[in-house]
């Protein structure tokens, strides 16, 4: 039997998301955040830090140097980017799958630009 890795929560995907261009520091990753998700996703000090501690101790993500020495910069590991990409296939696939058997359609949502 086949075994996938823990998918990644809400929050965690969308900061891997905003750390895949460029390393980012926390006031940075929430406001593009925000942006990403469509203002859907809008992450308190508590929820980014908390998520950023367990991608650190996850080797998803990593501490670096930035422009400003009083903050702390973080950016995508190779791990993280193998976590992120897999997310994103999951994503894809659904949606390939729910396009196959009309689910878009029969929910109503006939308009959905995919």
């Amino acid at each position: 039997m086949l075994f996938m890795k823990e998918q990644l929560s809400q929050s965690e995907f969308y900061i891997l998301l905003s750390l895949a261009i460029k390393s980012r520091h926390g006031y940075e990753i929430m406001k593009q955040v925000e942006q990403d998700s469509g203002r859907k996703v809008i992450l308190g000090p508590g929820t980014l830090y908390g998520s950023i501690k367990r991608m650190l101790q996850e080797n998803l993500i990593e501490e670096v140097a930035g422009d400003n020495p009083r903050r702390k910069y973080y950016k995508l590991t190779e791990e993280g980017r193998t976590s992120l990409s897999s997310e994103l296939q999951r994503y894809n696939d659904a949606v390939e799958l729910a396009k196959r058997k009309n689910v878009f359609k029969d929910l109503g949502r006939v308009n959905l630009a995919l």
